[in-house]
């Protein structure tokens, strides 16, 4: 597509996030024009994050429910994860060291940025700031499991980082954001 112009953008709802019905036109490049719709999930922009132990040769990854892997498939609602949270008003790197307390109880210094990636451009709109950060037991600030009042129920896990690897193999971690970060561990060699 050449040219694309918004004709029209509908909210369909805004119970928990916006679910909007966009219109357009889209110039092809033969110049015909064609008008489409699609629908577009607007959650905000998130940010994730690994923590790797390089010493110990292990991760900190949580394990929450998930309703929407429930309702496909998953028979626990249960998914094995990184920590992650979306944006609101913070930077990415603000909300990720908040969240990295909040969810797993560490309190983390040297924070890298490695790359942002859109996890499911077809209808949703978020794009995701993927962090890694080496942790120590004496960075241990609290107990984690997220917050109260936003009816969060983590459970952090300290997994050795072969084992964490070996859980993509056997279908224990399906989470992408979780997959990629780790991948990302194993391609640079963080954990040798």
């Amino acid at each position: 597509m050449n040219e694309i112009k918004i004709l029209k953008k509908e909210v369909l709802s805004d119970n928990w996030y916006i679910l909007n019905k966009i219109t357009f036109e889209a110039t092809k490049q033969d110049g015909s024009v064609l008008q489409l719709s699609r629908e577009a999930y607007d959650r905000g922009n998130g940010a994730t994050i690994l923590l790797y132990n390089a010493d110990n040769k292990t991760v900190i990854l949580t394990r929450q429910f998930r309703m929407p892997t429930y309702i496909n498939g998953n028979e626990s609602g249960l998914l094995i994860e990184c920590c992650a949270g979306l944006l609101d008003t913070n930077n990415a790197e603000d909300c990720i060291r908040r969240e990295t307390e909040e969810e797993t109880g560490y309190q983390i210094t040297n924070v890298k940025k490695v790359f942002e990636a859109y996890m499911s451009p077809g209808s949703v709109t978020e794009i995701l700031h993927f962090f890694i950060a080496e942790y120590t037991n004496d960075m241990k600030v609290g107990d984690g499991g997220g917050l109260e009042e936003e009816n969060e129920n983590i459970e952090v896990l300290e997994l050795p980082f072969t084992a964490a690897l070996q859980m993509i193999r056997t279908g224990e971690i399906r989470d992408a954001k979780t997959i990629m970060l780790l991948q990302y561990a194993q391609i640079n060699n963080l954990i040798s």
